[in-house]
């Protein structure tokens, strides 16, 4: 094994020991109760089973078969989550088969960011993750569960309903994904018409094109963005049924997955291989997800989801952690933002499961520990495949990657370290995603122009004043000042000076997420401005140093000088703007209570 995984493992485990210890604790009290239908009163019971068809009141209340929790995200607004329509009739029926029952226990909210991207309703979406937890815990609060099925895929909703599944840690939980849409128009090519139209050489008819044939059917958006690094980080995690990830929505072996989901769900109940998902969280798999992820270059997101993941499961971590794991961590794949592949090519090179079996067989990844399917996370480094009969099969990869463009050995990678670097300097602590960001690119010192909305940024794109070097700085953006919404109207502007040849990046204490691209970013700087943080004191032309070899974040300004600054401050007209309209005044006091981004941005502690 390799030392600096098990060295931050082991420090993780220790900074963690009393919150992981109280955790656990409740857990086993929990699980130490008789099952829900056998300890409650008569009345909650006719409650509970009151529309459920006679069959099933009898396995439930005589036979005490097991029961198990839907909680779908699904609409019809994500094309991710358009297929979860008929998949409680076919968990029921699958269900029905092996002797058990099944209910919704609820629903959850999941908005598009891909819809709500650039407007204001992107500033609901952090916050959404968190309302979605509290959204699967009121599912399975009326408590007369064995088991839960969760049915998510995209940006904040499998963070939220993993944290909301955590807060029920004594229960086996499995995730049901459904899949990637077919693969499109290349990702490259509409990014080529978002930087013609950003430029005016291409009108809204042609760009509407571009867009609709680059997204144009059910399942997952097919970029390497937060939704599909969900999919690996669960995979890493021992959570799905073993290469469910990527199999498109209308592939028979997706039934099939499915169904073994169900199977896989009561296998590990109380009455069987108890698998309870908290104890199945433990640090190493956190460390494990925390790998997968640099391996593959993933969404930055996943710097604040996976904190308050862990955070869910008495575990702590922080951007330190991250970044000491990306220095020992190979970059095993190429899939755009990062390359020009999508998700299905990558699939078809060997997917997540030929990325696990490489970091498990180079000591990378733990691979002794507790999954859904069994007590280890070797099944994940094999593919699932149709059998005789309809049952899935699961095959052993090939020794060499099916593209090496796509997908690497971990002894041949495409770079020795991870897709990741911490900054750190007089501006705070930010993030920068250098897998996609060209080597000459991962130095930029240039004088800074400052913004507080990315409206302004573009409104100076287009009167032609960034012609220049320069560092643009968008700041009050962070989860206080309007629930840190992503900025990737930034990424086109950005993109053409770049290609002008000009050295240019971005420093803001907002998002940018998995689909960041080719622009160097130092995102979600914390502390943020509105907080006091540093950002604040930055003024327009001074010289900012971004440094992701080194690892800094600098303002180049006298350290005297730098302290006696004030900070600036957004207007009163700004804050009642960042807070008003589409809802979002209803969501100020997670604004208030919000912990910072490299905290987890949550609002629940």
């Amino acid at each position: 094994m390799n030392k600096t995984l098990l060295a931050v493992t082991e420090r993780i485990r220790q900074r963690s020991a009393a919150t992981r210890s109280a955790y656990l604790a409740g857990i086993d009290r929990m699980a130490g109760r008789k099952r829900g239908i056998e300890r409650m009163g008569c009345a909650n019971v006719a409650h509970a089973v009151a529309a459920m068809p006679a069959n099933d009141k009898l396995r439930i209340v005589a036979e005490k078969a097991p029961h198990l929790a839907i909680v779908t995200a699904y609409n019809d607004m994500l094309s991710a989550h358009q297929p979860y329509e008929v998949y409680p009739a076919l968990i029921r029926d699958e269900a029905h088969k092996q002797g058990a029952t099944v209910q919704v226990a609820g629903g959850v909210p999941a908005m598009c960011d891909g819809v709500t991207q650039g407007l204001p309703g992107m500033e609901l979406s952090l916050f959404s993750r968190d309302n979605i937890a509290m959204s699967t815990a009121i599912g399975l609060s009326h408590d007369v569960f064995d088991a839960a099925l969760l049915l998510g895929i995209c940006d904040k909703i499998v963070p939220g309903l993993l944290i909301g599944a955590l807060h029920f840690g004594h229960l086996p939980c499995i995730f049901v994904p459904a899949g990637p849409m077919s693969s499109g128009l290349p990702n490259n090519e509409k990014a080529k018409v978002r930087e013609k139209f950003a430029q005016g050489l291409v009108g809204r008819e042609e760009l509407l094109k571009a867009e609709s044939a680059a997204y144009h059917g059910a399942g997952t958006c097919t970029f390497y963005g937060t939704a599909n690094s969900n999919q690996m980080l669960l995979e890493a995690m021992g959570l799905h049924v073993p290469g469910a990830a990527f199999v498109h929505p209308h592939d028979p072996l997706r039934e099939a997955l499915t169904r073994e989901a169900v199977r896989n769900a009561l296998a590990i109940t109380h009455k069987m291989r108890y698998t309870p998902i908290g104890r199945l969280v433990d640090e190493r798999v956190i460390v494990n997800a925390m790998v997968a992820l640099l391996a593959t270059g993933g969404s930055t997101n996943h710097l604040i989801h996976w904190v308050a993941v862990a955070r869910a499961a008495g575990i702590i971590i922080d951007w330190s952690d991250f970044s000491e794991l990306s220095g020992m961590t190979p970059l095993l794949s190429r899939v755009y933002p990062n390359g020009a592949a999508d998700v299905n090519q990558f699939q078809d090179a060997g997917g997540p499961a030929f990325v696990i079996r490489e970091l498990m067989d180079a000591g990378l990844m733990h691979a002794d520990v507790m999954s859904v399917a069994g007590d280890s996370l070797r099944p994940f480094g094999r593919l699932p495949t149709l059998g005789e009969g309809g049952a899935v099969v699961w095959q052993d990869l090939a020794p060499q990657s099916g593209d090496e463009t796509v997908v690497r050995k971990a002894a041949a990678p495409f770079s020795a370290t991870g897709g990741l670097k911490l900054l750190d300097g007089n501006l705070g602590r930010a993030v920068i995603k250098t897998s996609a960001v060209p080597d000459d690119r991962h130095i930029v010192e240039a004088p800074a122009r400052i913004f507080s909305c990315q409206d302004s940024m573009l409104a100076a794109f287009k009167a032609g004043e960034l012609e220049r070097d320069v560092i643009v700085v968008v700041r009050f953006q962070g989860p206080q000042a309007n629930g840190m919404p992503e900025l990737h109207k930034l990424t086109p502007p950005l993109a053409v000076l770049q290609g002008k040849g000009f050295k240019v990046a971005l420093v803001t204490d907002g998002r940018m997420s998995g689909a960041s691209g080719k622009v160097p970013a130092a995102i979600h700087v914390s502390p943020e401005a509105l907080a006091g943080g540093p950002l604040a004191r930055l003024r327009d032309g001074d010289v900012v140093r971004m440094d992701a070899v080194s690892g800094e974040l600098l303002a180049l300004v006298p350290a005297d000088e730098w302290a006696a600054r004030e900070l600036a401050t957004i207007t009163p007209e700004q804050v009642v703007e960042n807070g008003h309209g589409l809802g979002r005044e209803l969501f100020a006091g997670m604004r208030r209570n919000v912990k910072s981004a490299e905290e987890g941005a949550v609002s629940w502690l």
